[in-house]
Parts: structure tokens; sequence; C-alpha cells
């Protein structure tokens, strides 16, 4: 595990700032002067717990045709708007030359989009041109559900001696229909808190939700899970924004979200909360069990593996997975667990189960003679 990602400092203290958490708002598209002063001081205003301003310039829109942004231009209606509200500013880049015209204009922060993301070689070319920058710059996840390509795009920044870094958790992708826009699959941005405990990981639920009605639920459940903040789109008329305008609030709504807000402990301090601390040892013991008990259920299927390498008889039996399938959604459901769960917690036991009756016909192989190759999970 690389250590680029280690002693990261807060966006509390990029700016000198205290209390948590570190909200950040602003309209998805600066659309002219006097809307993004108007929506910043409605802001300030309304929220004093604001600590950043956030606003598009360049819009990497899915069609054509599309509001894609004012560019350039409005970089200085955003910068003095965040001026005369006492507030810095941040903007999306997606580039080496929006990253020049945006340090030419003063702009306080960067992001990088999820669309970008997702390409190395552009992260690597705003990497490149911030050397000898120190700036904050935030990184939204990649569109895709890829941790690997959000950290190494974060690596690349922290490379190129940014140490001022936070990562943004706005979702994913699917195909699937989802009451989200972009599923928040919480398990990948809990997985970056575990690998990297000091790397500020900021919530999305704008993007993450699609609807404005979504954003007080996201927000709280992003809190319950100890992120460190929130980035909401915030517009002075939402119903009439110019891009994503659905999932938009005006600055009152966002103070109604705000306050409603239960900020949970980050940590609980060792000694304290005895039954928690007992629970908790109830459930390490449970998990040791479920660990032995796979690996029981893995020795049998090596054992199966053998019986069919013997009989000649494939690996996959679809009428098996189907009973097997069936049976586990049944007792599911009377233990209480979700569908969801229950469906990826055994198709990930039935691949491991493949992978080792795989195995064994591997061997086998190799030990008559014939040509082995290697045998993926499937």
């Amino acid at each position: 595990m690389s250590n680029l990602l280690e002693n990261i400092p807060s966006p509390q203290q990029w700016f000198g700032l205290s209390g948590s958490p570190f909200i950040i708002a602003g309209p998805c598209s600066v659309e002219g002067e006097e809307q993004i002063h108007r929506t910043v001081g409605a802001i300030s205003e309304a929220n004093p717990d604001v600590g950043l301003i956030r606003a598009g310039i360049w819009k990497p829109r899915t069609r054509p045709y599309t509001f894609e942004g004012v560019g350039e231009i409005g970089l200085p209606w955003l910068k003095a708007a965040g001026a005369e509200a006492g507030l810095p500013v941040a903007v999306e880049v997606a580039g080496a030359e929006h990253v020049q015209a945006a340090l030419k204009a003063g702009i306080d922060v960067l992001w990088i989009g999820a669309r970008t993301t997702v390409n190395p070689f552009l992260v690597q070319e705003i990497a490149d041109s911030l050397r000898g920058v120190d700036i904050p710059v935030m990184v939204k996840n990649p569109v895709n559900p890829d941790l690997e390509l959000w950290i190494g795009g974060m690596e690349r920044l922290a490379a190129s001696g940014i140490r001022k870094l936070a990562a943004i958790h706005r979702g994913f992708s699917a195909y699937e229909k989802s009451e989200f826009r972009n599923p928040p699959r919480w398990e990948i941005p809990i997985e970056l808190r575990r690998r990297y405990p000091s790397l500020p990981i900021l919530v999305d639920p704008s993007h993450i939700g699609g609807k404005r009605d979504l954003i007080q639920r996201l927000s709280q459940q992003a809190m319950d899970m100890g992120f460190d903040g929130l980035m909401i789109e915030t517009h002075i008329n939402p119903s009439r924004a110019w891009s994503d305008a659905s999932q938009q609030v005006d600055p009152q709504t966002l103070r109604n979200i705000l306050q409603q807000l239960i900020i949970r402990a980050p940590k609980i301090e060792s000694g304290q909360h005895q039954l928690l601390s007992e629970l908790r040892a109830r459930i390490d013991r449970l998990d040791d069990y479920i660990i032995e008990l796979l690996g029981e259920r893995m020795d049998i299927s090596s054992q199966i593996g053998a019986y069919k390498q013997e009989h000649h008889l494939a690996i996959h039996q679809a009428q098996r997975w189907a009973e097997i399938y069936r049976r586990s959604l049944a007792k599911a459901r009377v233990t209480g667990l979700s569908e969801g769960f229950t469906q990826e917690l055994f198709r990930q036991i039935h691949n491991e189960s493949i992978y080792h009756q795989a195995k064994v016909m591997e061997k086998e192989f190799q030990i008559s003679g014939a040509p082995s190759e290697k045998v993926q999970q499937g």
C-alpha cells in the first residue's frame, strides 16, 4: 500500500477552520455574473457553516448540444462572488489548460470530476501542471466502481507534490434501474477509509441521488458512516437551473438540511460504552466462526472437484446452482437478511467454490502431463 496518501490535512486545516463536517455548496454551473453573485450571497447569508463554494465553469455533458458551461469568462465572476462573501471557491478541471486558467484567476481549490478520473492520462496531465503549486485538489470517484483507479488518481497528484487532497464520493453509474442517479456503493469509500484513515472523504449526495428530495437522507447516511463533509449543489432558483436542475436545492433548503443533520462521534474512546464492546466481541467470535465454516465449505468443494474430475463432470452444474440460490433466498427471508445481500454473498461463495474445484482439476492436468492453463474464477 502506498504511503503517498498518509498524513493528509483536513479541509478545515486548508483554511484554518474548526468544526465538522466540512460543507461545500454552490450551483452545478456558473450561468452568469448575476446568478453566481446572488447564489453565493444567499448561501453565505443562510448558511454560516459553509466553508467552500463550488461551481462548474466547464461542464462535461453526456450529449452534445447541451449547456457545457460558460467557460473561462466565468472564472472572475466566481472568484469575485466568493470574495464578496468571504469564502474560497472551487472549480472542476479536466486538463492542463483548465488548470492554468483557474490558477491565473486565483481559484482557491480544484476538483477532478468522475469522467476525468477514469482517464489516467488526463489525471497525470493535471498532476504535471500542478508541480510546485500549493493548492488543494479534490478527486471524485470514477464513474465506474473502481477503487484502484480512484486511489491511483490521488497518488498521481500526491507524487507531484500536492499534499492538500480529498476524495469526493459521488456514487457510481449503473446499468440497472435504481432509486439513485448514481448508486452509492458505500462499501467502496468505506474500504478507501480503511486503507487511508487520514485521507478526507467528502460525500456528494446531489450526484448520488439525482433528486433533491434524496439529499437529506443521503447526507445523514454520510454522517452516520463518519465521512468528513458534504458537497451539495445549491442554486438561487433550482427549478430554472441550466444543468442538473432536479438535484439542486435553494439556500434555505440547504440550511434546513444542515440543521437537521445528526453528527455522530467519529470514534469510540477506549474504556467507554461497555455494552458496545461486549457486542463487538460477540461479532468478532461470529466472524471467526464464519471464516472457519467457509474454509470447511471450500474443503468440501475441493473434494467435489476431485469427484467431478474422476467422473468427467463439468465444474458448473446449472441445476445445482439454481437449487442453492433458491434455498438460500428462502432462508434469508426467514432470518431477515436482504435479498440483494444474500444474492451477492452466494454469488461470491459460488465463485470461490468454482475456483477451488478448478484448482483441483488444474492440478490433475499437471500431474498427468497435460498442458495447464490458469483457470479464472467464474
